[in-house]
Order: C-alpha cells, then sequence, then structure tokens
C-alpha cells in the first residue's frame, strides 16, 4: 500500500496478490473518512504497477470531483 496527500486529500495505491499477478484498487479518505474507493481496476504482474495505478485512479478521481 502507498499513500500520498493530493489536492486535501490522502489517497492510497493498493496491490492485492491474486494468484501470481497483483489487483489494483484506490482509496480516497478525507480527515480519516472515506470519500471513494475503486474496486478493482485490473491486474499487473508486478506490484509496484498496481500500487500506482491505484494512485492514478485516485488523483483522476480528485481531480474529476475534488
Amino acid at each position: 500500500m502507498e499513500s500520498e496527500t493530493y489536492k486535501g486529500y490522502d489517497i492510497w495505491g493498493h496491490a492485492i496478490v491474486h494468484d501470481d499477478e497483483y489487483a489494483a484498487s484506490g482509496t480516497i479518505t478525507r480527515a480519516s473518512k472515506l470519500v471513494e474507493g475503486s474496486g478493482v481496476l485490473g491486474t499487473f504482474k508486478n506490484e509496484e504497477d498496481a500500487r500506482l495505478a491505484g494512485l492514478d485512479w485516485a488523483r483522476a478521481w480528485v481531480d474529476r470531483h475534488g
């Protein structure tokens, strides 16, 4: 799991082990409260790519809704 603060939101990129791959997802919080979660965004061969996909999704969500 990797997190950062983006435009006042805390965003998270997740990599969930699934067989020999990693499922990506993202989470957005503000003031320690859940704002939005992505569900599974896709699968990736490595953990870092999955986490980055989750962060990319979260940044895009904030840009559209924040």
